[in-house]
């Protein structure tokens, strides 16, 4: 799955989406409310590394498979969409499904 531009996005979509989730249900409330920033301070240097790795993953793929400018921002729209990648792998996976 990781030798594949297709699968290395897949797999950075799922772990920023999921550092995307943690950072707005758990580590935010904390903060907020447990008065506990570090929980902020290390989950969102975390998720801005996956979101930078996402980008240059959905560039990588536009290339490879010559996506549309259409394709680009509905990716790139669904990285700030909470569950937005789930959404966005789910399609990605019966897209290629289809062609393979």
């Amino acid at each position: 799955m990781l030798k594949q531009p297709l699968g290395r996005l897949r797999v950075i979509g799922f772990l920023e989406g999921m550092s995307y989730l943690i950072l707005l249900f758990i580590a935010m409330p904390m903060k907020y409310l447990a008065d506990y920033a570090m929980a902020v301070t290390i989950t969102g240097g975390l998720h801005g590394l996956l979101f930078v790795l996402f980008i240059v993953a959905v560039g990588h793929v536009a290339i490879v498979n010559r996506w549309s400018v259409k394709q680009i921002i509905g990716a790139l729209i669904a990285s700030v969409i909470p569950f937005g990648t789930f959404v966005l792998d789910k399609r990605l996976k019966e897209s290629h499904s289809r062609e393979g």
